[in-house]
This record gives C-alpha cells, sequence and structure tokens, in this order.
C-alpha cells in the first residue's frame, strides 16, 4: 500500500505551531481522529506513549515517524505535520525534528506499520526530497511530491507500468552488493539500504542492497549476482546468512556505518581493499573487516545467543511456580508445598514443564550459535544430559544417585557441542562432493550426538560435585556475607544496563532461582531490586534537583520511573551515555544499597522477572519495597549532588 493512499489530505497540517514532543503527538493524534482512523483517542494515545517509551521514534536528519498497532485503531491511515522550527524529540543525532509522520495501524491484520515505517524511512533519506516536503507551499502541494517520490523510487507499482530494468553496469564492471539489517527490522535496515543504493548512483557504481527487515528479507541476492558482484557491504548489527559469500570480498560493520560512511565502504569494494571471506560453518563473519571481535566477545556473543532463547522459559515457567505458591496452602503437606491444591498443582505442573527445557534451550541455542543449525541437536542432548546429571555409573545401573550438573555442566555442553560441530566440519570438509548431502544429514548429527555423549557421561559427576558445591555454598550463607553478595549483584546491574556485567549478574541470579532454594529466592530478589533502581533513581533525582536536569529529561522521568517499575533497567541508558561519569556510579551505589537491604530483610522472589508485578510472591514485600525506596533515593540523592546544573 503506497504512502498517499493512506494519508488524507485532511490529516496533513504544514508549518504546525507546536514546540514540545507532547504538543506534536496531541495533534498528530487528533489528526487521525478528525479523518475517522481511530475511534478512541486517548486509547491510540497510550499505544503511542508506550512504544515512546521503548525509543525514540526521532531517527534522524529531522526525521521523525512514531507509530502503535492499535485495537483502537479503525482504518490503517497516516496523519503528517511539518515544524520548521523543530521539536526536541530525543533523535538520534541529537538534532530537533521537523518533519513528522504517524502511523496508525489496526491491532489485528497484516503489519501495515511495518511496510509504511520501511518505505517512509526508504524515500526521507533523499535530502532534496525532505526540503521539498519542508518548503512546500500547500497541502497538494506536499502529497504531490511524495506521490512523484513513491513513483519514482517504485515504478513498478505505477498503473500500466512495468517494472523498471536495473541500472546497466557501467563499463569499468564495478558491483557492489550489500545485506542491512538492525536489531528491529524496521527503520535502520531501509535507511542503510537505501543510503548505499542512492551513493552508488552518484558514484556510477550499482549498487543493489538486501533488507533483512521484520517482516524477512527483501531485495534478496541472487547466486549469480554475489558471483559477479566484486564485494558484499554487511551493514548490519546482527547475524545475516553469510555461507552464500564465502571467496568473496566482504566488509562487515555497523548498520550505522551503512548510513553514514557509505561512499567510503563503496570505495573500499571497489579499490579491492575488503578481505576475502572464507566461511567456517559458523553464523558470524568473524574474518570480515570491521568485526573486530576478540575471542571474549565472540563467547559472549554465544553465550547471550543461548541465554535470550532460555529466557522465555525462565520467565514463564518461574512466574507460573511464583503463582503455584502463592495459591497453594502451606500447612496441607509442607513437604509438597506448591501442589497441594489443584489449581496450584496445575501451575506448579506447567512451571515445571517450562523449567525442565531450560537448560537444553540454553546448551542448544549455545551451539547453534557457535556451529549454525548442525550444532542444534548436540548443544540439545548435552544440556539434557547435565540437567539429568547422567554419567557412565548411572546409565549402566539405575540404582546409582544422579546429581544435575545444573547451569555450569549446560554451559560447558553448549560450548563443547558447538566447538564439536565445528571440528567434524572441519574434518569432513575435503570429502567428496557427492557426499555434501550426507554430511548435515548424517554424520553431524550421528557423531555429535555420540560425541557430546561421551564427553558429557564423562565429564558430569565433575559438574555434579560442583553444581551440589554451588548450592550448598548458597545455602550457608548468612549474615555479613549474604548482604555482601546482595549488594554485589545487585550492583553489577547497574554497571552497564543491560551489556555484560547486568547480563552476568541476571544470569547468575536465575541459576540460583533454578535451584529453588530460599537463598537461591534471595539471590534473585536481590537482582531484580538492583536493576529496578537506576531509572526510579534518575527519575526522583530529575524531580528533585530540577535545575540538574533539561525540561525534556524531566518530562521523560514518569516514563523512566514506570519502566524502573516494571525492572527495565534499560530505560536509564540514555541518561548514563549522556553522562556516564555521574550517573552510572550514583545507580551502582544506590543499586548496591537496595540488593544488600534486600538480603538483610530476607526477602525472596520466585519470580525471574516481572517488577512490582510479581510483588505479590515476595516474601517480606513490605521490606523488599523499603529496600527499593532506600537504594532509589540513595542514587537520587547522589547523582543530585554530584551533576552539574543544566544548561537553560
Amino acid at each position: 500500500m503506497r504512502i498517499v493512499d493512506l494519508l488524507k489530505k485532511e490529516a496533513v497540517v504544514l508549518n504546525a505551531d507546536v514546540s514540545t514532543k507532547e504538543q506534536m503527538l496531541d495533534l498528530l493524534i487528533s489528526l487521525h481522529g478528525k479523518v475517522g482512523n481511530v475511534a478512541d483517542e486517548a486509547e491510540f494515545k497510550k499505544g503511542i506513549l508506550k512504544r515512546e517509551s521503548e525509543g525514540p521514534t526521532a531517527i534522524a536528519d529531522g526525521i521523525c515517524i512514531p507509530h502503535s498497532k492499535n485495537s483502537a485503531v479503525k482504518q490503517p491511515g497516516i496523519a503528517a505535520i511539518t515544524v520548521p522550527q523543530g521539536v526536541d524529540c530525543e533523535a538520534l543525532d541529537g538534532q530537533p525534528s521537523n518533519l513528522f509522520f504517524m502511523i496508525a495501524a489496526p491491532a489485528e491484520g497484516s503489519d501495515v506499520h511495518l511496510e509504511a515505517l520501511s518505505r517512509l524511512s526508504t524515500i526521507l533519506m533523499d535530502a532534496a526530497f525532505r526540503e521539498r516536503l519542508l518548503t512546500a507551499e500547500n497541502v497538494d502541494a506536499f502529497l504531490k511530491a511524495i506521490d512523484e517520490k513513491e513513483a519514482e523510487k517504485y515504478p513498478e507499482e505505477a498503473e500500466g507500468s512495468e517494472k523498471a530494468p536495473e541500472a546497466a553496469q557501467p563499463a569499468s564492471g564495478y558491483r557492489v552488493l550489500a545485506v542491512t539489517a538492525c536489531p528491529t527490522g524496521i527503520a535502520h535496515t531501509y535507511m542503510a539500504a537505501e543510503a548505499l543504493e542512492e551513493k552508488g548512483k552518484e558514484l556510477g557504481i550499482p549498487v543493489k542492497a538486501e533488507t533483512n527487515g521484520s517482516s524477512g528479507a527483501k531485495n534478496v541476492l541472487t547466486k549469480e549476482e554475489i558471483a559477479a558482484c566484486d564485494g558484499i557491504i554487511i551493514a548490519a548489527d546482527k547475524n545475516v546468512e553469510m555461507a552464500r559469500f564465502d571467496g568473496k570480498p566482504v566488509i562487515k560493520v555497523k548498520v550505522s556505518d551503512g548510513i553514514h560512511r557509505s561512499q567510503e565502504l563503496i570505495e573500499k569494494v571497489v579499490n579491492g581493499e575488503a578481505p576475502v571471506y572464507h566461511h567456517q560453518g559458523g553464523a558470524g563473519a568473524e574474518d570480515a573487516e570491521g568485526d573486530g571481535e576478540g575471542l571474549g566477545h565472540q563467547i559472549y556473543k554465544h553465550l547471550m545467543n543461548g541465554v535470550s532463547h532460555m529466557l522465555p522459559f525462565v520467565i514463564g515457567g518461574g512466574i507460573l511456580i511464583a503463582i503455584a505458591f502463592l495459591l497453594d496452602d502451606y500447612s496441607i503437606d509442607p513437604s509438597n508445598f506448591g501442589k497441594n491444591t489443584m489449581i496450584a498443582a496445575f501451575f506448579k505442573t506447567a512451571g515445571d514443564a517450562a523449567f525442565g527445557f531450560m537448560l537444553p534451550i540454553l546448551a542448544g541455542y549455545i551451539a547453534m550459535s557457535i556451529a549454525d543449525r548442525p550444532g542444534l541437536l548436540a548443544g540439545f542432548v548435552g544440556g539434557y544430559i547435565a540437567n539429568q546429571g547422567i554419567t557412565f555409573a548411572s546409565a549402566f545401573d539405575s540404582s546409582v544417585e544422579v546429581i544435575s550438573g545444573g547451569f555450569l555442566g549446560a554451559l560447558f555442553a553448549g560450548f563443547v557441542a558447538g566447538y564439536l560441530v565445528l571440528l567434524l566440519k572441519k574434518a569432513t570438509e575435503k570429502l567428496p562432493a557427492s557426499m555434501d548431502g550426507i554430511r548435515p544429514m548424517l554424520i553431524y548429527p550421528v557423531l555429535g550426538l555420540f560425541g557430546i555423549s561421551v564427553i558429557m557421561f564423562a565429564v558430569n559427576p565433575f559438574f555434579s560435585w560442583l553444581n551440589q558445591l554451588l548450592y550448598n555454598g548458597l545455602g550457608s550463607l548468612g549474615g555479613a556475607n549474604s548482604i555482601v553478595l546482595g549488594l554485589v549483584v545487585a550492583g553489577m546491574m547497574s554497571i552497564d544496563m543491560g551489556g555484560p556485567f547486568n547480563k552476568a549478574a541476571y544470569v547468575f541470579g536465575n541459576a540460583a532461582l533454578a535451584a529453588q532454594t530460599d537463598s537461591g529466592y534471595m539471590i534473585m530478589a536481590a537482582v531484580m531490586v538492583g536493576g529496578m533502581v537506576p531509572p526510579i533513581a534518575i527519575a526522583i533525582a530529575s524531580w528533585a534537583f530540577k535545575n540538574k536536569f533539561t525540561d525534556n529529561d524531566r518530562k521523560a522521568a514518569p516514563v523512566n520511573a514506570i519502566m524502573g517499575l516494571c525492572f527495565i533497567s534499560e530505560a536509564a541508558i540514555p541518561y548514563a551515555a549522556g553522562d556516564p561519569l555521574h550517573v552510572i556510579p550514583s545507580c551502582v551505589i544506590g543499586s548496591a544499597a537496595a540488593g544488600a537491604l534486600s538480603m538483610a530483610f530476607g526477602c525472596t522472589l520466585m519470580a525471574p522477572h516481572g517488577g512490582i508485578f510479581v510483588f505479590p510472591v515476595v516474601g517480606n514485600a513490605l521490606m523488599y519495597i523499603v529496600a527499593l525506596l532506600v537504594g532509589s533515593v540513595v542514587g537520587a540523592v547522589m547523582l543530585g549532588l554530584l551533576r552539574k546544573p543544566a544548561a537553560k
């Protein structure tokens, strides 16, 4: 669907008289109501504000595209305004935005908002086009400019026209291919593709860009194009399919470099400066220029791939188990707590089922990150063996007691399985081409399964011992030792707010939670309260020390506080990025204080996520709230004292 089909004349206002982000959003929402796109403006606004709380929709170059897929929307549509003087919407380039398009999409049906968002992001990359919109004399001229730009960019959609032929390759023979992808697969994916293709036109070098967006890969590169090209640019912030580029010159950079360094990247390929990529069977492109990954970062990336796939099982299972405890009657049978009543038994059984998959999923996706799909089987089975604590002795004699290798055993299984399958790939790569079909269907699964089983049967006694030692140590924690542990893990949650330290503390909390012991529940409570403090502390500081924060900072404070209460530490990242020397130490100390108090009060948490929504299942909930408040106030006061007055 074209932009001009979604944008009605009555939903456009030129040279709008707005000066704040809130006024801008209100005007656009009212335009949607005016033309009948939304049935309930208040409900639609909630969806818009929710999306804004997840991150700014102001992209760069004066462009801002708020959007929401919302039950209040009757029909898909777009509203647009221009604000020549600009509005501060926290754009990625730090500049005010002056060109606004708000997309409204129904809650049910196709992802029209994603299609419209990607299309707008693409056509708005043209600076001359943006200027034409901003200087349009009237709404008709504004709509005509969009219509003509769409017809130019998407000629195959023009009525009665045939798809435009590809640009002829210049006499020099240069041809550059690109793949763009960002984590969300929306705006930056298409902006990078457009920037590279447009820069190629300027340089007289044909460039084709494949977009790995949220709705799948588009403009996919063909085998013939890859074979004929001089090189490939991978502008991506996530893994893309790399095996097809084996033997070709490849440059791998961040998606933002595809937008801002397009000419430099194209010229590197053209000048033969891109290194030849040799695919090793993993998911990444380790030997492509620009990756810059050391061994530590590679291990961290593989670990996070496993953790990210494991978390839904931990969160879903953990919360259901917590509900079971909340609904059960401890006095009926303390030894069967969680299953004493029918309703509690239902939640506990379902939660335990999810927990049972947790470690195999962790190990399986670590292995898959290392060795691609062939690694999944070996990793999954290795994680299962670690979780069950199976050894050679227990396999031969069912009377032998088994102790789970736990989280550490599954971690080991995931990495060993991944590199074992990589070794199998390396060892069989010189087999005749006629056996290529046998390798993934027979050699990798059979030898991978055999190898990881032998290894895990052999090492499980060690991990069982280590796991038992860890749980015994956690169970014996008391007094000052437990307080110090709470202080450390909670403080780590604030060091990088979603980065390696934060994830390490959270993973440790999940491992402790999986033990289903009181000490494990205490650790999880300290971890969560530590992650809740940073956004709340920043919000409190912005209210208490108004002269230390800008108007926009204070306006964002309520959203920050809400996200903190929901255990979303990342809400504090924009503040930490803008003033790390003052914000990070303040948040770390506040979180550490909250974690230490949580431990001192003996607070427990049986769910790994949820913020205030799981407070009903917190042990000693009142003192847990006290710990959260004290830690947040400590962080806020420190931040208020350390931070310099904000510029007017």
